[in-house]
């Protein structure tokens, strides 16, 4: 029986979130207050009373999502992860949580990511769309179709839930073909551009130097990583994973079936929202959920 910890990533953004947080634990306040002087702008103005369009903006969201899951992870006390994973930006929650990455080098990566993902999307205009109720094999073949225009699959939430990702005219024209081929549903989602594909490249080599010159510490326990859903504790593979992470797909389903192989009973999300404790009922029925946010 061991106990996973699970990170959210963009998407799990709300106006007031954290707040809460700040105003309740001094601790917690501390830490807000740390982070609006390393981003060099109040952030926590945009996430207590911001919009939902302020807070969409990929140079806030990121920041945003880590520092609510970072911060109710650290100020909540006798958390013990037997394992941890994050999904996308979560990745890098969890690196703090399990104690490889420091808080301030941990908002300083997200930082860079946000800004670099950002500028990719500006060099190449791009999309992404929820693929529902299509078999992955069948998301994949379609995927492969498209010579001329980048198509490619991009997050495997669960069973029946693929999100793909690629050109803007790429993704019209796949939606279409999901949904001739049996999709319930294949909704372009209002995001700035495709993440994890091959139009992500650009900030791919940003971030690896950023990456590479970052400390990582011996972690106090695994992380499953989104590249490849397998474990990992050695500081050089979780880097060079991260950094493959931008331009490959986020196999969350896979992460969750291999941590539940592993012996995790109890997932606990920390952080904004409760989608991953829905992700993960769908992909493992007989696991206790909860959270912490």
């Amino acid at each position: 029986m061991k106990h996973a910890y699970v990170f959210p990533g963009q998407g799990a953004q709300f106006s007031g979130m954290g707040k809460n947080l700040y105003e309740q634990n001094t601790i917690a306040k501390e830490y807000f207050e740390q982070a609006n002087e390393i981003l060099g702008f109040r952030i926590t103005d945009i996430m207590f009373s911001g919009s939902d369009e302020d807070l969409k903006q990929t140079k806030v969201t990121q920041p945003a999502v880590f520092l609510h899951s970072v911060i109710a992870f650290l100020t909540t006390p006798d958390l013990l992860p037997d394992m941890v994973a994050g999904h996308s930006l979560g990745e890098f929650s969890a690196l703090v949580a399990n104690k490889v990455l420091s808080f301030e080098d941990g908002l300083r990566l997200v930082a860079k990511r946000a800004a670099a993902m950002q500028r990719a999307c500006e060099i190449n205009p791009s999309t992404m769309a929820a693929v529902l109720g299509l078999d992955d094999a069948k998301v994949e073949e379609i995927c492969k179709e498209f010579t001329d225009e980048v198509v490619v699959a991009a997050n495997y939430n669960c069973p029946g839930q693929l999100v793909i990702s690629g050109s803007i005219n790429g993704i019209q024209q796949a939606a279409e073909k999901m949904k001739a081929a049996g999709a319930k549903r294949a909704l372009i989602l209002p995001v700035g551009g495709a993440f994890h594909s091959p139009l992500m490249e650009p900030a791919k080599a940003e971030l690896q130097d950023a990456i590479m010159s970052t400390h990582f510490g011996n972690p106090t326990c695994p992380i499953y990583q989104n590249v490849d859903a397998h474990p990992y504790i050695e500081p050089a593979m979780i880097k060079q994973n991260l950094i493959n992470q931008l331009t490959a797909p986020v196999r969350w389903t896979q992460t969750v079936q291999k941590m539940v192989e592993n012996g995790a009973t109890h997932f606990t999300e920390v952080g904004p929202g409760a989608v991953l404790q829905g992700l993960v009922k769908k992909i493992a029925k007989d696991v206790v959920t909860d959270g912490i946010n």
